[in-house]
């Protein structure tokens, strides 16, 4: 029915480019249907801005998720009130600009519900992310049964915690916000896909997309740093899966594309 790849966190100008120079060319491959990727850290790695946003959606990507970077670029306001295909964490309070849901058609016609979700382990103190899950899927389910979550969050325990809890009820709950991609992707029982992190789009001689060098000083010393994005090659990760007609996952697997 449809072939969906969701691209980890995006980090920076490197991260940028390795879109502009591989997806266009793995959507051919895969015969992708729609192609999600995470963009909070897309603009100097903090945050995004609206010409970054284009930038990403030009190079193929039809749907922009965020994370816990959402607010780090002033120009934010301009892009959630410009670009509805930028999704900022549902959890947020009711009056937050912006929306935690998007609901995307394919090429095909199937409607696509896609969720932003923040963690509540270590992070900002939001609404439960587990009722709000519910509260968007009750909306989105009188629309279609296509259903991805991008759950942007610190612990595995509270992303496995989140993917239990969605099986058989979302097509697939993605965890992103830590930049290392894990190797559990699996489907689970009920038909939802699962993966505890997607990984990272970004420089792979890296802190999690950051020059080495100033996150080893910062551990050091204990001050403040001004973190940059590393430089030198760079990497694509993400995760294709296939879902059919019930709207349930029949496959998932790890992709990764390196640039030097």
């Amino acid at each position: 029915m449809l072939k969906i790849l969701f691209i980890g966190d995006i980090v920076g100008r490197p991260g940028r480019k390795i879109l502009k120079n591989c997806l266009k060319e793995i959507i051919n491959e895969e015969e992708i249907d729609l192609t999600i990727a995470n963009g909070e850290n897309a603009a100097g790695g903090f945050g995004i801005t609206y010409d970054v946003a284009q930038e990403i959606l030009g190079a193929g990507v039809d749907l922009i998720t965020m994370g816990n970077h959402t607010w780090d670029n002033r120009d934010i306001y301009h892009v959630l009130e410009e670009e509805p295909r930028i999704v900022r964490p549902a959890n947020y309070p009711e009056d937050t600009p912006g929306q935690g849901y998007y609901i995307i058609e394919t090429a095909k016609g199937v409607s696509v519900g896609v969720v932003n979700l923040l963690g509540q382990v270590y992070l900002e103190a939001l609404r439960c992310p587990f009722r709000v899950a519910d509260e968007c899927l009750t909306k989105i389910k009188k629309r279609t049964n296509v259903v991805i979550v991008d759950f942007h969050a610190e612990t595995t325990s509270e992303k496995v915690a989140l993917g239990w809890y969605l099986d058989g009820r979302a097509t697939a709950v993605f965890g992103t916000h830590t930049h290392i991609p894990t190797a559990d992707e699996r489907i689970l029982p009920k038909g939802t896909a699962y993966i505890t992190d997607v990984g990272m789009t970004g420089p792979l001689n890296s802190v999690l997309g950051i020059d080495p060098e100033i996150v080893i000083t910062k551990f050091l010393t204990k001050r403040p740093a001004r973190f940059e994005v590393a430089r030198g090659p760079i990497k694509l990760d993400g995760v294709i899966f296939k879902v059919n007609e019930y709207g349930l996952a029949t496959s998932i697997k790890r992709i990764q594309r390196q640039l030097n």
